[in-house]
Order: structure tokens, then C-alpha cells, then sequence
């Protein structure tokens, strides 16, 4: 082979697709409070012994229209990067989503941490026409913060 031939390269044609894994009755319809988030993700923050990071995608009337986990971390830590967080929400046509996680500890005390992943997915989402209306950050025994409501998010 000479120095200036180049060998063909593979492109894969591709399409996206989003895969229903099961479903969830939802009986209020629309979200309106930090705590209807909290009481749509406790079934899935019960007993983790990890900081999980989840994704709800909801439409133009704020129906839920899809629950995503983003992230499943370590006893203290979990990885958010919009790029993650925002996959599902493209894909599912999101007008808004709200995101939540929990803290194992038990205590929902917003961290540095999470106010910064909060302003960072605000911008990304601005950038993406997907408005982040909530961070929602739930500890044990129905305690939880709204990001919204204690004023840490802009807007």
C-alpha cells in the first residue's frame, strides 16, 4: 500500500428509537407540586442503598410522559452530564422535564453539587428549547427539596 491511499471507512446508518420497558399509572395526570415528583419517585428511590438520578419527561399540558434513570451512582455520588440527561428527553419530545435523586443519607439538603448540576442543566436545557422546571432532591421518611421552591434555580 502506498503512503497516500487511504482505507474506506465504515459509516453506520443508524435511527433512533425508544424502547418502552414497562409502565406506571399515573392517577393525578399533570404535575403540578414538588411533592407529586416525590410521591411518583418514591416507588423507585425506596430502599436504594445508591444515589440514583432520574428523568421525567413531560409534555405541554406537564403530563409525565416518560421516567427515566440517568444515573445509578455510589453511596454519595452520582454521575449527571446533560448530554445523559437530555437523550431521553429529545427522544421522547419533551416540552419540560423535572429531575430528581435521592440522598441515601436520608437527609435531601441540597449540596454545592447539586445546585451547580442544577444551573448546568438549566443552561443546556435553555439551549435545547427543554425547560428544566425542578430539581427535586428526596431523603427518607417523605423528606425532600424542591431546588424550585427553596429558590436555588433561576427563572
Amino acid at each position: 500500500m502506498k503512503m497516500n491511499d487511504t482505507v474506506a471507512k465504515r459509516v453506520n446508518i443508524v435511527r433512533i428509537k425508544m424502547v418502552r420497558e414497562s409502565s406506571i399509572l399515573y392517577p393525578q395526570r399533570r404535575v403540578r407540586l414538588a411533592r407529586d415528583v416525590v410521591e411518583l419517585f418514591s416507588k423507585y428511590l425506596d430502599e436504594t442503598d445508591r444515589e440514583q438520578f432520574f428523568l421525567l419527561c413531560l409534555n405541554t399540558k406537564n403530563e409525565p410522559t416518560a421516567l427515566h434513570t440517568v444515573s445509578i451512582g455510589s453511596l454519595d455520588a452520582s454521575i449527571v452530564h446533560p448530554r445523559e440527561v437530555f437523550k431521553a428527553a429529545i427522544i421522547a419530545n419533551s416540552a419540560s422535564v423535572i429531575v430528581a435523586h435521592n440522598h441515601p443519607s436520608g437527609d435531601p439538603t441540597p449540596s454545592r453539587e447539586d445546585i451547580q448540576v442544577t444551573k448546568t442543566l438549566q443552561q443546556a436545557g435553555e439551549l435545547l428549547g427543554i425547560t428544566v422546571l425542578d430539581h427535586v432532591i428526596v431523603g427518607t421518611e417523605g423528606a425532600y427539596v424542591s431546588l424550585k421552591e427553596g429558590g436555588y434555580m433561576e427563572g
